[in-house]
């Protein structure tokens, strides 16, 4: 199948079925040799996950009546047509035949002349993509845009803005291997232009790059991860000798940082999700580190676990992913409304669990990769009410010390959304 067929399969996945384009993208993408088509095809998915409503409403005013069943793939085929129209270099008419002939690979011969027909009556019409109500002009679902209005009135149309943009590469340098400052030398020596981020072993990369053409990557030298992401082990602060679970630990970057830092602390990393686990090991292996990785539930710990509590707990919790939408923009269609109460839910169930766990003087600290103040501010506030021996310790980053932890948002020294609590167990 060519690339146009098989990016409808992904898209078709991820609107029709759920799965996310992490996973639909990959399963297509192996069907191709050529890289090139591997970079467009990632592309044009991204490209209409991140554009869905004008696609949508553009296709849909060229269509008599809508696609249905079965039929629906060669309807998200006019969306990868219709994004090649607007926002590639493509030929319109190679965009348009080779769309053509994906209609008859994916086995919808009688469709074709239809697919031929809306792309060219888009390609004659020229016209601007819709902006007639805020979900066409902002591509954002009409219930999160209200969320972000309530929750940052001043800031919510930058907040979409930076959910749009291309995310960077981001490199966590491994400090049991080099210093970063000599990790930067070395990169510079192979041409590669990047920067130093806030964090002690962040870096930024001018533009993204092949992990096989990083020197020393695959022998353990560094990391993919977003800067914001590399903010957990320095504000869970490991210490060599401590007993450390990292609840919800999947897929491993962060076990992995926690013990770049600390080599002889003994890691717990726990995770529901038993095929996911499978990253933590190959994380940890290619970076010659250890930890106890157990598939599990982190909302019932002693249904696992028979040891002593643990010193420190990082509860990376299950969370909506709002703040990390310019990596993933399919969140933005997976994700539902009511989602996010059910959410806090988990997130409540488990936070309680996990500081029974904890031993009296320990760190526990809360992240999600969620800006949506339910998920954060309002979990960890509803936490220390009912909590006693509780405390919140501010964070030196948060804007402002009387904020129930910190919060970074989309674009925030080029990271993506996140937050972090810190809170200490009282004796």
């Amino acid at each position: 199948m060519n690339v146009r067929a098989l990016a409808a399969k992904a898209i078709f996945d991820v609107l029709e079925k759920g799965v996310s384009l992490s996973v639909a993208l990959p399963e297509q993408q192996q069907h191709l040799d050529n890289g090139k088509d591997k970079a467009l095809m990632a592309e044009v998915c991204y490209g209409v996950m991140r554009q869905l409503p004008q696609l949508d409403k553009c296709i849909s005013d060229c269509l008599a009546k809508p696609f249905k069943g079965k039929q629906r793939i060669v309807y998200q085929l006019l969306l990868v047509g219709c994004y090649q129209l607007y926002f590639t270099r493509i030929p319109a008419h190679a965009a348009i035949s080779e769309t053509a002939e994906a209609c008859r690979q994916l086995k919808f011969d009688g469709l074709v002349k239809v697919v031929n027909g809306v792309l060219r009556n888009i390609q004659r019409n020229n016209a601007p993509l819709s902006t007639e109500a805020d979900t066409l002009r902002y591509n954002t679902p009409a219930w999160f845009i209200k969320r972000l209005q309530q929750a940052y009135p001043e800031q919510w149309q930058h907040i979409i803005e930076q959910s749009h943009q291309r995310p960077p590469m981001w490199l966590r340098n491994n400090q049991l291997s080099q210093s970063r400052d000599a990790y930067l030398a070395t990169l510079a020596e192979q041409d590669v232009v990047a920067s130093k981020g806030t964090s002690t072993d962040a870096i930024l990369l001018e533009s993204p790059k092949d992990v096989n053409q990083l020197p020393g990557f695959m022998d353990g030298a560094a990391s993919v991860q977003d800067g914001a992401a590399q903010w957990a082990a320095t504000l869970l602060a490991p210490e060599n000798g401590e007993l450390i679970l990292d609840a919800c630990a999947a897929p491993g970057g962060k076990t992995c940082h926690i013990l770049e830092h600390a080599p002889q602390a003994q890691i717990v990393a726990v995770d529901f999700d038993e095929k996911r686990l499978a990253r933590v090991q190959q994380n940890l292996d290619r970076l010659n580190l250890k930890a106890q990785v157990i598939h599990g539930d982190a909302a019932n710990i002693n249904a696992w676990w028979q040891g002593e509590r643990f010193d420190r707990i990082l509860l990376d919790a299950p969370c909506s992913a709002t703040g990390v939408i310019r990596r993933h923009p399919d969140i933005k269609w997976l994700r539902k409304n009511n989602d996010i109460a059910e959410l806090a839910i988990l997130q409540q169930q488990i936070f309680d669990h996990c500081w029974q766990w904890l031993k009296p003087g320990g760190t526990l600290l809360y992240a999600t990769c969620s800006i949506l103040p339910e998920e954060n501010s309002q979990q960890v506030s509803a936490f220390l009410s009912r909590t006693p021996d509780a405390q919140l310790v501010p964070i030196i980053q948060q804007q402002n010390a009387q904020d129930i932890g910190w919060q970074i948002l989309p674009g925030q020294d080029n990271m993506d959304g996140f937050y972090y609590a810190r809170l200490i167990k009282a004796l």
